[in-house]
């Protein structure tokens, strides 16, 4: 990941598990009429105006908080590895300055002892930002707890949560 050698003060990191097939998780996170249902944390939602889900592809669309505020949002997809990962690009509106580079990996991380069945995900999202004063902001808005609710949104999507 390129991402490795970025400044740790500009770096954030969400992990969560979820007691869910990689598979399933995959499906609602790539599926472009099912990642608007989720996506955000608690009490917000997605206004889709364009949506491409592949390496090169883009999702132009705006968040809704609870309050009716409309946050501008553009992810580029420079990276999208079947079960394994996706990176992109976010930026502040449609062709807007970067904000961050995200990478999502994907980690299988248990089975039910029986078939062999996988139980279990490991979710590890790491964010870039395009500098430690837009970090500390984004972690001073309480960012990190936000991510957790929309991980905790993909879960209960999934029905695993």
């Amino acid at each position: 990941m390129a991402q490795a050698a970025a400044n740790p003060a500009a770096t954030m990191r969400i992990e969560r598990v979820i007691a869910a097939p990689r598979a399933a998780i995959w499906r609602a996170w790539t599926n472009p009429e099912s990642l608007p249902l989720w996506w955000g944390p608690e009490g917000y939602s997605c206004r889709t105006k364009r949506i491409n889900l592949r390496t090169g592809g883009e999702w132009v669309f705006d968040m809704i908080g609870p309050d009716g505020t409309v946050y501008p949002n553009h992810h580029r997809y420079h990276r999208m590895e079947e079960g394994a990962g996706i990176s992109y690009s976010l930026l502040w509106g449609e062709n807007g300055p970067k904000h961050a580079d995200a990478d999502v990996a994907f980690e299988e991380i248990g089975t039910d002892g029986k078939d062999g069945t996988l139980t279990a995900t490991r979710i590890t999202l790491t964010m870039v930002f395009a500098s430690e004063d837009e970090c500390r902001a984004a972690k001073a808005f309480g960012a990190e707890a936000l991510g957790q609710e929309t991980l905790a949104k993909l879960a209960r999507f999934i029905g695993a949560g």
